[in-house]
């Protein structure tokens, strides 16, 4: 058991998630705002030995040298890699510190958040029409740059639907191109895909000038990464040129555009995470408190 434990900001668990933690420290306090720098977040912790932090601040070397007593850092958002965390992962291994961190509890609020704006746009539903008529996503040629989790699952669930997928990735994967999805260089996809959709890790800026030239105009782009998979102005410049259409749930996806992109009238945008459901929450829950058991588990 813990002998303190913190969360030094508001970090989604359910309310019996939030009783549990009860279970695994003597001591529990929980923040429901965001700290304003590094100096509150130290505060914060003090002198506890278990830290919760979201996605919303970061725990840099700066804080982590300062904390005598904290031996495990739990991450209530998503863990890709340890570059992109909002933790010092470094920092806290060479201090002996463990961090844990949690993914895919999200994503099936994503394919439904895409399933939505897809056939809006191909049928008019709400917003203008893709082509001169409506259209099905059967046919449709989609291409998939990220092909994670939520990258497969967005692939799986309109191949279902009758598109054709091609995807992007790292290498070729065997279970990708057995379901009869084509593995394409980045270029390729671009230049022959008429939807295509950025499921990268955080940080990961894949398309450039170059690739947006390869994508041309007439073509969709939804970004479901937690930030932007390209050159933000690069974006901005490709969305103004005819018959282009862009798609992210929240505006931190798009990263630094201009002023005025969110109010173009091809940029759809509910600035709302899709993934923040009631079961998404659920799940994000049973992971942190599982994380803990692990962390308890390996101090002992």
């Amino acid at each position: 058991m813990f002998k303190k434990l913190v969360a030094i900001e508001p970090v989604s668990l359910i309310p019996s998630a939030e009783e549990a933690l009860h279970t695994y420290a003597q001591e529990v306090v929980l923040y429901h705002d965001i700290p304003a720098d590094d100096e509150e977040i130290l505060r914060r912790i003090g002198d506890a030995d278990a830290v919760l932090v979201s996605y919303t601040s970061r725990i840099t070397r700066a804080v982590i040298e300062r904390c005598q007593h904290v031996r495990y850092i739990g991450m209530c958002c998503s863990l890709y890699s340890e570059e992109s965390a909002n933790v010092d992962i470094a920092c806290a291994r060479e201090r002996g510190i463990l961090v844990l961190g949690i993914r895919d509890y999200g994503d099936r609020g994503v394919v439904e958040y895409v399933l939505h704006e897809l056939t809006g746009l191909l049928h008019g539903f709400g917003m203008p029409m893709l082509r001169d008529e409506p259209v099905e996503i059967t046919g449709l040629k989609v291409g998939v740059v990220g092909l994670g989790v939520s990258g497969r699952m967005i692939a799986d669930a309109l191949a279902f639907m009758g598109a054709e997928i091609s995807y992007f990735a790292r290498a070729p994967k065997a279970d990708a191109d057995a379901a009869g999805y084509a593995f394409k260089p980045l270029n390729k996809l671009l230049e022959e895909s008429e939807v295509v959709f950025t499921c990268l890790n955080k940080n990961v800026l894949l398309l450039q000038r170059e690739q947006f030239d390869a994508l041309g105009d007439g073509k969709v782009l939804f970004n479901t990464s937690i930030g932007p998979g390209f050159d933000s102005a690069e974006l901005d410049a490709w969305v103004r040129r005819p018959g282009n259409h862009f798609f992210c749930d929240t505006k931190a996806a798009a990263g630094a555009v201009g002023e005025d992109f969110f109010s173009l009238p091809n940029v759809h945008c509910p600035a709302v995470s899709a993934g923040r459901t009631k079961q998404a929450f659920v799940l994000l829950s049973r992971k942190v408190l599982s994380n803990i058991e692990t962390a308890l588990a390996a101090q002992t």
